[in-house]
């Protein structure tokens, strides 16, 4: 499905209300308890892999030494798995308790929002960010979101090298932040991309993913 061209006859509504709607910002959720869980949760760890095997096979990288970007990594589950792989990861996360919840030192953590990451221009030959970018763009009209959103990008296209790519998988609400979305990257990016929607039909197992192209 290409920016602009959403099937017409394809919508969805996701009605539980999640985390991100219920919290202005992602550390005022991730503290405490709920972060011990998530980052001792082993479901978790196992979804987050079988994600990450699907976005390798979106990127398409054509030698596993890449360096990869993780960003929003939270405790490093995606990280971890991809640092076994062969891949040389760099694990990026607002939250520094998350990077200090395991021993991941060897994956270059760094404690910084993933909308300004603190990266040399074409430094990264991929970037993977799984279940977080419904925290940075969540609400359709949100000048602060769709700034936050624009520096990613802008960032993101800098700090990529040319032909790279960067994939997110993510849960939007909604298709209409979907569509506000990818006007976004159409009117204030370098990118082309296009969605990919896995078991679209099947609300439980449906999972969506932005995948970016750095043409130039």
């Amino acid at each position: 499905m290409e920016f602009g061209n959403l099937n017409d006859d394809y919508d969805f509504e996701v009605k539980k209300e999640r985390p991100e709607e219920i919290y202005d910002i992602v550390s005022d959720y991730f503290k405490g308890e709920i972060l011990s869980q998530y980052a001792k949760s082993k479901s978790i760890m196992r979804i987050q892999e079988k994600i990450t095997i699907r976005a390798l096979e979106l990127l398409d990288l054509k030698y596993n030494n890449s360096r990869i970007l993780d960003a929003g990594c939270g405790p490093g589950f995606v990280s971890i798995y991809l640092k076994e792989l062969g891949f040389n990861v760099v694990a990026i996360d607002l939250i520094t308790e998350f990077l200090n919840f395991y021993e991941i030192n060897e994956l270059n953590p760094i404690s910084a929002d993933i909308c300004y990451p603190p990266l040399r221009p074409y430094s990264i030959d991929a970037i993977i960010s799984i279940s977080a970018l419904q925290w940075i763009y969540r609400e359709t009209n949100n000048k602060i979101m769709e700034s936050n959103l624009i520096n990613m990008l802008r960032s993101f296209h800098i700090i990529l090298k040319p032909g790279a790519k960067a994939i997110f998988q993510f849960y939007p609400k909604n298709k209409r932040i979907m569509e506000e979305i990818g006007k976004i990257v159409v009117k204030n990016s370098k990118f082309n991309g296009n969605f990919i929607i896995d078991n679209s039909s099947n609300p439980k197992k449906r999972k969506i993913f932005l995948l970016l192209n750095k043409t130039k």
